[in-house]
């Protein structure tokens, strides 16, 4: 852990003490202990996890370590007036487990980093780290992931950063490049319920932050508690579920040619999968599975669904459902002709509608 030369233990508020760094770490190192003590990660590849300068993982015989790594940032990936800890603490990890996910890699350890501003570590009750290490162990536990490390840091802005590792069957993980003219192309779950309610929650915290101030002339206060009602309505963004059993599945029953998670929206990252297999690929309008809640520009460039994209050979029996998750073909994946788009939108149903060309329009940093 660093030690920045600023760091003190004083706070803005009077009669208020801000977490140092080494309780902080401590709080953490306690969380983490409770499930590798007889918990679902006693029997994990964890050996050696936070108090060392290294963990030690246990990998086994015939397989590869897969290893992921992804940064959120307040106000780009989450905002800590609208999202709540809980929601970020799950966000942060499901990220990382949805690149495993798409590998077909068993999740084997986290490491956590968080940059923090003094406010959130203010002693109290439940403080805003409690809770987002709540939200982040209820997700580690469902799918048995200890965490093993990470930094602590004071920062003027919340930051957290989450490297995870994972373990697959010796040449047998799924890439982006495996897909050939002539394979079909499929999506597990729906598509464009997390931009959907990302939009219902950004007019929602609009309204609360506009009601707070008439009333009382000050902003909405960070970490908000979202009504219970209005929970399910925001779950597909606040707390996406990543399609771990279902990438598992494909893998292990060689089902999948070549598979990438849906982070960017399936107009960027089926582009991405394109790209890297050398291949163009021709997307069913009416067969794509839309959230109900979602329009189709949502379901084609929301991004954030975390559900799995992959292609197979016509051979391959792929079933309807994998781990209780449905799944649906979409398009064919055809071969790449110069100077043409990499993917295009199709109705096959309505027959007479020429092609359109699918622009990658999902997010992109620094467009």
């Amino acid at each position: 852990m660093s030690y920045p030369q600023n760091m003190h233990s004083g706070s803005d508020k009077p009669g208020e003490l801000a977490l140092g760094e080494i309780a902080l770490l401590e709080q953490i190192r306690a969380r983490a202990a409770q499930g590798a003590r007889g918990g679902p990660f006693a029997r994990g590849g964890l050996r050696l996890g936070i108090g060392d300068d290294c963990a030690l993982l246990r990998i086994g015989p015939g397989e590869e370590m897969a290893v992921t790594t992804d940064l959120a940032v307040d106000g780009r990936h989450f905002r800590l007036a609208w999202h709540s800890p809980e929601s970020i603490g799950h966000r942060t990890l499901a990220r990382g487990l949805s690149d495993l996910a798409a590998m077909g890699a068993r999740p084997v350890a986290a490491f956590l980093s968080l940059g923090l501003p003094k406010n959130l570590v203010q002693k109290q009750k439940k403080n805003w780290v409690e809770r987002f290490l709540d939200g982040f162990f209820a997700l580690a536990h469902e799918f048995q992931t200890p965490l093993a490390g990470g930094d602590l840091a004071e920062s003027p802005i919340a930051v957290a950063d989450i490297v995870l590792t994972g373990a697959v069957r010796r040449g047998k993980a799924l890439l982006r490049s495996g897909a050939r003219p002539g394979d079909l192309l499929y999506v597990t779950g729906t598509l464009g319920g997390a931009a959907a309610a990302l939009a219902q929650l950004a007019q929602w915290a609009e309204t609360q932050s506009r009601t707070r101030a008439a009333n009382s002339g000050a902003a909405q206060p960070i970490s908000p508690r979202i009504p219970v009602k209005l929970q399910p309505l925001f779950a597909p963004h606040l707390f996406p579920q990543p399609r771990v059993a279902q990438g598992l599945r494909l893998a292990g029953r060689g089902l999948a040619s070549a598979a990438i998670d849906l982070s960017d929206g399936l107009s960027t990252d089926l582009a991405h999968l394109c790209e890297e297999s050398h291949v163009a690929a021709e997307v069913d309008a009416a067969a794509l599975p839309v959230h109900p809640d979602a329009t189709l520009e949502q379901a084609l460039h929301g991004g954030e669904d975390y559900e799995l994209l992959f292609t197979a050979p016509p051979s391959a029996r792929v079933p309807r459902r994998i781990a209780g998750v449905p799944v649906t073909r979409i398009g064919r994946i055809l071969r790449q002709r110069k100077g043409r788009a990499p993917a295009a939108l199709v109705n096959v149903e309505g027959g007479s509608q020429s092609p359109q060309t699918l622009l990658p329009r999902g997010w992109e940093h620094f467009s």
